[in-house]
């Protein structure tokens, strides 16, 4: 494969690797650019849009992001299914997993 084919998906569905511009001066992967990913590269694997992101840790592969997802929508929202995520993104902003950490009625009252 060429160099200038490399992180071009067939057919738009996002199968390619992107190039990563969020460096900062010293070249490395800042905690916004995290956030971004995280958020981005997660609504498309569960197919949901971030709503919120709750937290952010750096740790020794990267970063680690949690994030809230209306999982189900109800009426009234205050009865809609939220999930919270964590969500690993290595230093190359690549998520390299996730995880749902609890499931709650939006009404609750948060017990951490």
């Amino acid at each position: 494969m060429a160099e200038d084919d490399r992180g071009k998906g067939s057919g738009g569905g996002g199968n390619g690797r992107r190039k990563r511009s969020g460096r900062t001066a010293n070249n490395t992967f800042s905690g916004r650019d995290a956030v971004r990913e995280a958020r981005e590269q997660l609504a498309e694997l569960i197919g949901r849009p971030v709503e919120q992101v709750l937290a952010m840790e750096r740790d020794d592969e990267g970063w680690q992001v949690t994030v809230q997802v209306v999982e189900l929508e109800r009426i009234p929202n205050s009865t809609d299914v939220l999930g919270c995520y964590r969500v690993d993104v290595d230093s190359e902003g690549e998520v390299v997993g996730y995880r749902r950490l609890r499931r709650y009625h939006r009404s609750q009252a948060d017990e951490d």
